[in-house]
């Protein structure tokens, strides 16, 4: 039996928050809340995903061991909440994940991470990760002031970022689809475990979201003259944009980006990030290549991307088990197989 798109609610969303310890920032995200297309060919609803922000990861995890044992795997829930929180901390990127956790009629997944850690990589792009849904249509649960100002800077850094990786004429789509590939450069799941189109379907199905998120900074970026963009902004996403291939426009894009992609592109250029007077040489540097910027610039996000990617694909699997692992990976690899057969 195929399911046809359906979307939930926020307080739907947020019932299974009721039954875990508190926490301080939550969003959920992904095909189980925004439909994309295709999706009612899928012979099985999708799951729902989460991110919970808590204080103290380990002390949260403890507390839920106590609450909900059968969302852990057996031999992790032995171990306890420390060893967890030190495990996704020192293998993975800092988040755990319980997947295949029954709700209902539904399957979710939830994802915890330290608010310290999560705040640092929406901040530098340390690992791409939770900045990297961050830059993607979700649907807050719980929220933070805190986080959502420090998102604004995320929002900026992905529209400069795709920029920097576009060409000099694009349409509002292609833009759109630039900045949700962002977090999935390099990306080891795309090659065996994600469907192929999968960036072109979650911008297809959430066309009127993207425009929503980015209207604000493209509109700050054409107004310092950074972007150019047509009458019809807004309404038609096939409306051509232009932007300039100078040096000082390349360079101002460049010196917007975050910590973690500018010391890699300072490693590529042979500039050490220092300060805010390196920043500005790497940008200079990064402009005035002769290699060209874009391939700087997509060097040193994939390189971000390809080492999160990898730590917490192990961290995942080891802490799921067995079970939940293969029936994660033969999920995954199932949805690949389907998109490059079609």
């Amino acid at each position: 039996m195929s399911h046809a798109p359906m979307t939930l609610r926020r307080d739907e969303l947020a019932e299974p928050l009721g039954v875990l310890p508190p926490v301080e920032f939550a969003f959920s995200y992904g095909s189980g809340v925004f439909p994309q297309p295709g999706v009612q060919a899928m012979s099985e609803k999708p799951m729902v995903d989460y991110i919970l922000g808590v204080s103290s990861p380990s002390d949260w995890h403890s507390k839920n061991i106590e609450k909900n044992p059968h969302h852990y795997s057996s031999w992790l829930a032995k171990f306890g909440g420390n060893w967890v929180s030190g495990f996704a901390d020192n293998v993975g990127v800092g988040v755990h994940f319980n997947p295949f956790v029954p709700w209902k009629d539904k399957t979710i997944k939830y994802g915890v991470i330290g608010m310290d850690k999560l705040k640092e990589d929406i901040v530098t792009w340390k690992a791409l990760y939770i900045s990297g849904r961050l830059q993607k249509p979700i649907s807050i649960l719980v929220d933070k002031d805190e986080v959502r100002t420090l998102n604004l800077r995320n929002l900026k850094a992905a529209l400069y970022a795709a920029m920097l990786l576009a060409p000099s004429e694009l349409t509002e789509e292609e833009l759109y689809i630039n900045i949700c590939g962002l977090s999935y450069l390099g990306d080891i799941r795309m090659f065996f475990a994600e469907d192929r189109r999968k960036v072109q379907k979650i911008v297809r199905g959430s066309a009127d979201k993207f425009r929503e998120l980015y209207r604000g900074p493209i509109l700050r970026a054409a107004e310092s003259g950074l972007l150019d963009i047509p009458a019809s902004f807004g309404t038609n996403p096939r409306a051509k944009l232009f932007q300039g291939c100078d040096t000082s426009r390349i360079t101002t894009l460049v010196a917007g980006l975050p910590k973690s992609v500018l010391a890699r592109l300072g490693a590529q250029t042979g500039v050490i990030l220092d300060g805010q007077q390196s920043e500005k040489s790497i940008a200079e540097a990064v402009a005035q290549s002769k290699e060209g910027h874009a391939k700087l610039v997509h060097r040193a996000i994939g390189r971000i991307v390809r080492m999160s990617s990898l730590r917490q694909s192990v961290s995942g699997l080891f802490a799921a088990g067995g079970v939940n692992a293969f029936q994660y990976v033969i999920k995954k690899s199932s949805k690949a197989w389907r998109s490059w057969t079609r």
